[in-house]
């Protein structure tokens, strides 16, 4: 089963037009990564998945049902983390997660929000005001904010922008273990092409508002004849336009 099924998706923002008619799916229980450079439409896919963005063209579709974007049915089983997103700077940690829990209307909602701040190691900082915060911590509170609803289809915009290798590794490593413990679908968007390769079941490629190429990232690395991801990203966003 598609959690995700997009068909055409065109968005134009007066003379420029930031996506041009993709087509992509993600399947159940699995990671898609969205790579691409900066203005690629990358961060206007998701918002347009999200329902903040209304598409000029095209359809949605969320576990089989066409996306409303005058009453978004699908907010309880989704949810986005991204660094670019930043949560009320005034309020502590456990303000922001108390108040995103009852957005969400969290069900045993003491349990919830202590088995995150357990899971992402957030006990030391807890009551300090988010805009307070170190860029590490921010994302794992934003990753939190994330989680908070058990979400069937999580969107995550570069969810380690920024961190150092040791948190970004923690990231990483807890996204690897919530994935396997919980039937989940995720839309991932980095730059990070290790990252890429470690938690993507699929790929890809945009430029310019296009998908210029999919696959798995080991095929993909075949199929271009590079060593690694990387190569292949700077091969396909140097190249001329062949499309």
């Amino acid at each position: 089963m598609k959690s995700i099924e997009v068909k055409n998706l065109k968005k134009q923002f007066k003379t420029a037009e930031a996506v041009k008619g993709i087509n992509f799916s993600i399947n159940q229980s699995e990671t898609l990564a969205l790579l691409g450079p900066n203005g690629c439409g990358k961060t206007t896919t998701i918002g347009m998945l999200l329902g903040l963005i209304t598409p000029t063209s095209g359809n949605i579709f969320i576990n089989g049902q066409e996306l409303n974007y005058k009453d978004h049915q699908f907010l309880n089983i989704m949810n986005f983390a991204s660094p670019y997103v930043e949560l009320p700077k005034k309020l502590t940690v456990l303000e922001n997660l108390k108040v995103y829990g009852r957005m969400y209307l969290i069900k045993n909602f003491k349990e919830k929000i202590d088995q995150l701040i357990e899971d992402l190691n957030l006990k030391t900082f807890l009551n300090k005001r988010t805009g307070e915060l170190s860029s590490g911590q921010k994302n794992r509170v934003s990753l939190a904010k994330s989680l908070i609803n058990d979400p069937k289809i999580l969107l995550l915009d570069e969810p380690t922008a920024s961190l150092d290798p040791d948190t970004g590794d923690y990231v990483r490593s807890y996204l690897e273990k919530y994935k396997k413990e919980n039937d989940i679908s995720i839309l991932l968007a980095s730059h990070n092409m290790d990252e890429v390769t470690r938690l993507s079941d699929d790929v890809l490629m945009m430029k310019e508002g296009q998908i210029i190429d999919h696959g798995k990232a080991k095929d993909l690395i075949d199929k271009h004849g590079r060593k690694n991801l990387e190569q292949v990203f700077l091969k396909l966003v140097r190249q001329k336009n062949e499309y």
